[in-house]
């Protein structure tokens, strides 16, 4: 079989000769970038061959395409920087939501009342007088302590361990016992250790994004934060969004290989998080994980085809409390794992999370939760009534269908300033080192900068008569140059394209389309809006006014407007220390109303009517001033 080596990884790889050089990729651990999930239509899965012989479809700015190329003969292969991913970009914190959480405008204060919790327990020695069985001496002693009356279940495994730790421990034994809500009368007890190890009882609070993945480390008794890691979720190698994840789950044995990838990820960022914060594995408890509908699927393994089929129906909203074991984590079977409940098909926990961390439900303030990105989630309501939609505006807000878009990474295009009178641009990058593309935040500023300047018309088509270089026709129509040939790291000028701008207007008109159906659906309009709730890491770096004069955001008063960050993992955070906040997701969860706007008219004119800059409406955006 071929053998096929990667740079600058220097990993290598025997593969069939009917494997792509993209399959090869996902089988060594490789990332390049493939956003349709090698259907072969996105063009982003650029790859260089420096030797070999490869049958493959040439790409116009040089190097093939991964996704249809297969090996004649052992190969080298160099995978160009824009595919690379660094994790440090990750790590950056934003100071708008940093801001807003000081200030304690965030987060839910809830009772630290964890899910699982530990408790020390002195038993009675065995006598002549009293014989009952190890297992009956320590479920009557936790009956006759808190849990008097409680019906008790034994996690089997403890049999196995019980007599040799109950005399190691003298008679002084930690039991772990999960106990989920005050309503049911169910008790569970998990594990058994000798002497008081009540102090070690950790947890870790998961936001499991479709990009990207953070987790947290944090001791339950007083809510410390320990630790926090963030990475890539690496099944993006098989799909930078869910419906191209969704489409190789249905391949065969597709669904396997994308559990495995986030299972094992996952395992090695727990084990990160304990070895930073030199504590033992063996002292977590439990996890909360707050993920879309698709992504928790995904995690657990279930069919994901009818989420995407008409009706689009989930196998399940609610999900049970499961092992470590039952997920196939790399992690002590005792470890329990919470699921943040789902609302629908393309609403999923991570929104769910996201309203419990900020407190929607508990204010009298009619407040509208954005959370921008490829599904485009909004929840509109307060304490009284939730109102919920997906808005699908498709992978541009993460640099898909973008010439030269890409994730937020080192090297990413975050900003831009284009002067009035010349058109030349002020460009900033992620790490401040050469661009290589585009992010979300970028793609956004860039679009404002030329609407404001005149460069662009409100339909976005680019003033050709303009005395600038930078406005040019190229290969792909006409297009800007935003960072040129000389000062880029992809040996390329980073250009902004017509069909790019045409993108990101549908993005834009869908996600505003979307609040004005909702609003419209209960008979409101962006003037009754009390607040603005911008959730996700990505809209905490959104320019307000940019996002405002491009018609992202509704033309309100600036001070409704506030930067949460990540709420999904706020959210999970507070369901790791508090069974109220479980018990809240529940609730919520249940209480929204879901509008399917697939297929809803009004959707179909309001989005119709978007597709300006910044809308065909333009009483709606007084304060934009169109050039």
């Amino acid at each position: 079989m071929p053998k096929v080596q990667f740079l600058p990884s220097g990993i290598t790889i025997e593969i069939g000769p009917e494997d792509t050089l993209l399959k090869a990729a996902m089988k060594a651990g490789i990332h390049i970038n493939a956003s349709c999930g090698g259907a072969g239509v996105c063009n982003k899965c650029r790859v260089f061959v420096e030797k070999g012989k490869v049958e493959a479809e040439e790409l116009p700015d040089g190097g093939i395409k991964a996704c249809t190329a297969t090996p004649v003969e052992d190969l080298v292969i160099r995978i160009p920087v824009e595919s690379e991913m660094d994790r440090r970009a990750l790590e950056r914190s934003s100071a708008k939501a940093t801001s807003w959480m000081r200030e304690a405008q965030a987060c839910v204060e809830y009772p630290k009342d964890p899910p699982v919790k530990k408790f020390l327990i002195e038993l009675p020695e065995p006598s002549l007088s009293d014989q009952i069985s190890d297992l009956e001496r320590l479920m009557r002693e936790v009956r006759q302590g808190k849990f008097k009356g409680a019906s008790l279940e034994i996690d089997p495994e403890i049999l196995y361990f019980l007599p040799n730790v109950v005399r190691e421990g003298q008679w002084k034994i930690t039991v772990t016992l999960k106990d989920l809500n005050e309503s049911s009368n169910l008790v569970q007890l998990l594990r058994v250790e000798p002497g008081d190890k009540t102090k070690g009882c950790l947890s870790v609070a998961i936001d499991l994004g479709t990009t990207t993945i953070s987790a947290e480390l944090l001791e339950t008794k007083t809510g410390t934060l320990l630790g926090k890691v963030s990475d890539y979720n690496p099944q993006v190698s098989f799909g930078e969004d869910v419906i191209s994840r969704m489409e190789f789950a249905r391949k065969p044995g597709g669904l396997q290989t994308l559990k495995d990838k986030i299972t094992q990820k996952l395992s090695e960022l727990i084990q990160e998080l304990f070895s930073r914060a030199r504590r033992d594995i063996q002292e977590l408890s439990h996890l909360t994980i707050a993920g879309n509908t698709v992504m928790s699927h995904l995690l657990l393994g279930l069919e994901t085809r009818y989420l995407r089929e008409n009706p689009y129906i989930p196998v399940a909203s609610h999900f049970p409390t499961l092992s470590a074991s039952d997920i196939d984590f790399d992690l002590p079977s005792h470890v329990q794992c919470l699921l943040a409940p789902c609302v629908a098909s393309y609403v999923g926990g991570d929104i769910v999370a996201g309203v419990i961390g900020v407190g929607i439900h508990k204010t009298e303030k009619l407040t509208l939760f954005i959370d921008i990105g490829t599904n485009g989630e909004i929840v509109l309501g307060n304490q009284d009534w939730m109102a919920c939609a997906a808005c699908s505006a498709g992978p541009a807000f993460e640099g898909g269908g973008i010439k030269h878009g890409m994730r937020a990474t080192t090297g990413a295009v975050e900003v831009v300033h284009i002067h009035p009178e010349t058109y030349e641009p002020m460009v900033l990058t992620i790490g401040r080192k050469r661009a290589k593309g585009i992010c979300g935040s970028g793609i956004i500023s860039l679009l404002a900068g030329l609407f404001q300047t005149g460069a662009i018309d409100r339909q976005g088509k680019f003033v050709r008569n303009l005395n600038t270089k930078r406005i040019r026709e190229g290969r792909d129509g006409w297009e800007y140059v935003v960072v040129e040939k000389e000062a880029t790291q992809i040996d390329a000028d980073i250009v902004f394209t017509e069909a790019d701008i045409e993108n990101l207007i549908r993005a834009k008109g869908a996600m505003f389309a979307g609040y004005q159906t909702l609003l419209e659906s209960v008979g409101m309009t962006v003037q009754d809006i009390d607040q603005v709730i911008l959730a996700g890491n990505f809209g905490s770096y959104i320019d307000l006014e940019q996002a405002i004069t491009i018609g992202l955001l509704p033309d309100i008063e600036r001070d409704k407007f506030f930067f949460a960050g990540n709420t999904s993992l706020i959210g999970a955070r507070a369901m790791a220390l508090s069974k109220v906040a479980i018990e809240d997701a529940k609730r919520v969860a249940d209480m929204m109303t879901h509008f399917d706007l697939s297929d809803n008219a009004r959707f179909m004119d309001h989005y119709v009517s978007s597709l300006f800059l910044p809308h065909t409406d333009s009483s709606l955006f007084p304060s934009v001033k169109a050039p």
